[in-house]
């Protein structure tokens, strides 16, 4: 992200469907920043996209892996509202707990809609379950009776879990397993209705639909 002067030139590189590409942009638009956004076709990778992210070439960038865009958005523009805790141990948690999604969350999110017998399905099922069991654990923990993790606003762990919520919708599609509910998350479900509704993630989420359509190509689901 280029900054010249006292005007300000950002450049988002990012790709359809692109859960990473979201975190961007929802904190983009929660700091109110005019940003030019550029659509990658990564199986024909642009040379900005190259010189951008040398390392691992993909979206989105400029700053690389869509975490730490996330907290250099929060630093560059400090206005209100503020993305990342303030509290020390709150941002530890935050991190410690975004890492968790994009490893084994996701993962096993991957693996549920790329298995092709129902049985290994249904087993990444389960890890997938479990999974959110523990972030219904983290979500009571720390949402404080508020709707988000850190209590009646958005901020940095909101960011980070909100990318699992279209591939998410997806997989309960591919599964049939209701992974949010009522039963057995019930915080976290609530917590996505919100996090679906709020004014900095509808512009960009696709619908269930739209992602459904995307992960059967993806995945080579028929």
């Amino acid at each position: 992200m280029a900054q010249s002067g006292f005007k300000s030139t950002v450049k988002l590189l990012g790709t359809w469907g692109s859960p990473f590409a979201l975190r961007a942009q929802v904190a983009l638009h929660l700091k109110s920043v005019e940003y030019e956004y550029i659509e990658e076709i990564l199986n024909s990778k642009s040379d900005l996209l190259l010189e951008s992210n040398p390392i691992y070439k993909k979206v989105p960038v400029s700053i690389c892996e869509s975490l730490n865009i996330v907290q250099y958005i929060d630093e560059s523009w400090p206005s209100d509202p503020s993305i990342l805790p303030s509290h020390p141990n709150d941002r530890a948690f935050g991190r410690f707990w975004a890492h968790f999604v994009d490893g084994k969350c996701f993962e096993t999110i991957n693996a549920v809609a790329g298995a092709k017998d129902n049985d290994v399905r249904m087993a990444m099922a389960g890890d997938l379950t479990e999974c959110l069991a523990s972030l219904e654990e983290a979500f009571q923990k720390s949402s404080k009776g508020g709707y988000f993790f850190g209590g009646e606003s958005i901020g940095f762990f909101d960011i980070a879990c909100g990318s699992m919520v279209g591939p998410l919708s997806v997989v309960e599609v591919f599964s049939g397993v209701k992974f949010l509910n009522e039963d057995t998350t019930p915080g976290m479900l609530r917590w996505a209705e919100k996090f679906r509704a709020h004014e900095a993630m509808k512009p960009y989420l696709p619908t269930v639909t739209e992602f459904f359509e995307f992960a059967k190509k993806k995945f080579n689901v028929q």
